[in-house]
């Protein structure tokens, strides 16, 4: 590793480790990347069983691949969040460990052109991300999660943790047993959680992140993870099936299917914009996940909420990247399409 890059992320922390003593909207906990974008012309195959049918990405054994493009930006849901909110103009803070290696500069240098304050560590070796797209606009993504399954709640400035809302994206390793420490911290505290939670999470089961999914404000999925947790269904059931009485909000979204929604008593749901074009649907999910959360809590009415979410989302899949176009306050302008009630 390069004494260099050491020796620039060391001064860059240094200018941020000190200027959260003040109260944030919302605090994102989650991971970095570096993603890099690899065009390919990769072959969809289809693998069907009795049970299932299952869409792969196939290359050719023992062969070069020349790929047409690439891309690098920087990724990971805890950073996707944080730019999402600090865009909507809350008092944002990110929290995580970031590399010491030219990719956390490259981090640093996000988090201080979008307003973000770090509030987070350091580690060795930052996460990566290899975006593989396929022929129908979709993608596989190979992850390298690097230090950033490493953060321990004793690593953490409790001073630090001002904040209205903690927005957890997906962590694992060391960092979710963090994220269960923090859990107890924030309901200690008053702060408002909102998880989203990924696949890696929902494949160890629902007992393994029950005490944050029954802590949390606003739980935000999607349909694949639904059904991981709580068994086959239609997104309407597992609606019932996943809903507490503690949960302010749950959201179960499907992608070009549209969005469902829950605070117990009243459902809600919203279809994307037809026609829409899509180039890379990297980065949807935080996006409609974090905007969600935004107009909670901006005390937005439900039906604006699953708008704004909408919108946001449809701007990221429209373009390459996880959050170069998301929107800011400004440029989301919310339209009228119909959320139905169900």
């Amino acid at each position: 590793m390069s004494k260099y890059y050491k020796l620039q992320i060391k001064l860059m922390f240094l200018e941020v480790v000190e200027v959260s003593k003040f109260m944030y909207d919302v605090i994102t906990v989650g991971s970095n990347t570096v993603d890099v974008f690899a065009k390919t012309d990769s072959e969809l195959i289809e693998i069907k069983t009795r049970a299932s049918t299952e869409e792969l990405l196939a290359y050719p054994l023992g062969t070069k691949i020349l790929i047409s493009g690439l891309e690098f930006m920087i990724g990971g849901g805890g950073t996707n969040t944080a730019v999402a909110f600090s865009r909507l103009g809350f008092k944002t803070a990110y929290l995580g460990k970031i590399g010491q290696d030219e990719n956390g500069l490259k981090v640093f240098k996000l988090l201080k052109d979008e307003n973000i304050d770090f509030i987070g560590t350091l580690g060795k070796i930052g996460g990566y991300s290899v975006i593989l797209d396929s022929i129908e606009d979709d993608r596989t993504i190979l992850t390298f999660k690097g230090c950033n399954d490493d953060l321990t709640f004793e690593e953490i400035k409790k001073s630090h943790l001002n904040a209205k809302w903690l927005y957890f994206a997906s962590m694992t390793g060391k960092s979710f047993k963090m994220l269960k420490k923090l859990t107890d911290y924030a309901k200690k505290n008053n702060i408002k959680i909102a998880f989203n939670a990924s696949s890696y999470l929902a494949k160890r089961g629902y007992s393994y992140i029950k005490k944050i999914v029954e802590s949390s404000d606003v739980f935000i999925l999607n349909l694949e993870e639904a059904q991981i947790l709580a068994g086959k269904g239609s997104a309407k059931d597992l609606l019932k099936r996943l809903y507490n009485s503690n949960m302010q909000y749950l959201v179960i979204t499907d992608g070009q299917n549209g969005a469902y929604c829950t605070d117990g008593k009243n459902n809600y749901f919203i279809k994307p914009k037809k026609h829409l074009k899509i180039k890379e649907t990297t980065g949807a999910g935080d996006a409609f996940a974090s905007t969600f959360v935004a107009g909670i809590i901006r005390k937005k009415n439900i039906k604006d909420c699953l708008r704004m979410a909408a919108i946001n989302a449809e701007s990221v899949i429209s373009n390459y990247g996880a959050k170069n176009i998301l929107l800011s306050n400004r440029k989301l302008k919310l339209d009228r399409r119909p959320v139905k009630s169900f």
